[in-house]
């Protein structure tokens, strides 16, 4: 990916990887329309099963979700007659557990973002359709109407909301994964990266947050240095072999990656978080679809019902992500607010 984007093209989310292997479909595909690789669910009527293939990131787990007559009206006539929602993921090349990846059997498309999505079809009585894109494709998708909504790790912004309409359904947490042989810990204040050597994907959220702190480490003569990989294994080698620092993705990605190593010759920790949005609001991570789409209304009081119902308690908990609940989905929240830069 490219390491050198505007402000205003800062349109990531998700960057941490898995170490499952990625279908060779995915890899061989190169732009446009061909970074798709598409799979269709077939969840029996009325039931949803999550944490399908995880190896070993959640539990297997079968949901009761039926259609709820009175949200589904909701719905813009053209999906309603459709029958199906599809929903979209920036997960190729390699996915990212335990929020979007292939699973153990090397071909079952498996994770939070898209048992969520899932489960919110239920509730609109669709059928849900998955398409997985490059991260830059999926908003491709979206703006020419190929995909109806992204789970995919999506934060809430008021720079996106130019362009899209969101129903939130998850806390937004970014998290600094070190060795756990490291002795450093990131306390919330920028200062203590000074001399700090972190990678971060290209044209994430975190990123930008990166790049704020390196401009104000520099302006009190202090250094912070970025670095870039082309992909998450590349990364994970990188911090392994003590060539950075940390590498600062989302907490999910960051809890996941950090079980994984437990047994290996260079286990990894959980140094610190900060929220996606900055030091004085909650970052958000929201369903995203095409501004007055007409979606983001039926998919908040869908998932309003998924929390009220206890699906979405269940859900959280089998992707051991029930420390990043929400009390309720909001249309629109305020999200990290617009610069001057």
């Amino acid at each position: 990916m490219p390491a050198h984007f505007t402000r205003r093209s800062l349109m990531r989310g998700i960057t941490a990887a898995t170490a499952v292997a990625t279908l060779a479909t995915g890899l061989a595909a190169c732009g446009g329309e061909s970074d798709a690789a598409t799979t269709t669910d077939s969840a029996a009527s009325g039931t949803v099963t999550i944490g399908q293939a995880s190896n070993g990131a959640a539990k297997e787990t079968t949901l009761k979700v039926a259609e709820v007559k009175s949200i589904s009206a909701e719905l813009p006539e053209a999906i309603r007659k459709s029958g199906k929602l599809v929903i979209g993921s920036g997960s190729l090349p390699s996915g990212s557990a335990p929020l979007g990846f292939v699973g153990s059997d090397q071909k079952t498309f498996t994770g939070a973002e898209p048992d969520l999505a899932r489960l919110v079809a239920a509730v609109l009585g669709l059928k849900p359709e998955t398409k997985r894109f490059t991260w830059e494709n999926l908003f491709v998708g979206i703006d020419s109407g190929k995909v109806d909504v992204a789970f995919s790790n999506v934060t809430d912004t008021e720079e996106r909301k130019k362009k899209y309409e969101f129903a939130s359904y998850r806390q937004d947490n970014l998290g600094f994964e070190t060795l756990k042989s490291s002795n450093w810990k990131f306390d919330g204040n920028y200062e203590n990266l000074a001399g700090k050597t972190v990678a971060v994907g290209a044209g994430t959220n975190q990123e930008r947050i990166l790049l704020e702190w390196k401009k104000k480490l520099a302006s009190e003569g202090k250094k912070l240095t970025v670095k870039y990989f082309q992909d998450n294994n590349s990364t994970y080698l990188a911090l392994s072999s003590g060539k950075i620092d940390s590498y600062l993705s989302p907490n999910p990605a960051v809890a996941y990656h950090v079980t994984q190593t437990a047994n290996t010759p260079n286990p990894t920790a959980n140094a610190g978080t900060y929220s996606g949005a900055g030091a004085s609001l909650q970052g958000l991570i929201a369903a995203t679809a095409k501004k007055d789409s007409g979606l983001a209304k039926p998919l908040a009081d869908a998932i309003n019902y998924l929390i009220d119902n206890g699906q979405y308690a269940k859900w959280l908990a089998t992707w051991n992500l029930s420390t990043e609940a929400v009390a309720k989905s909001a249309v629109n929240p305020p999200g990290l607010p617009l610069t001057d830069s």
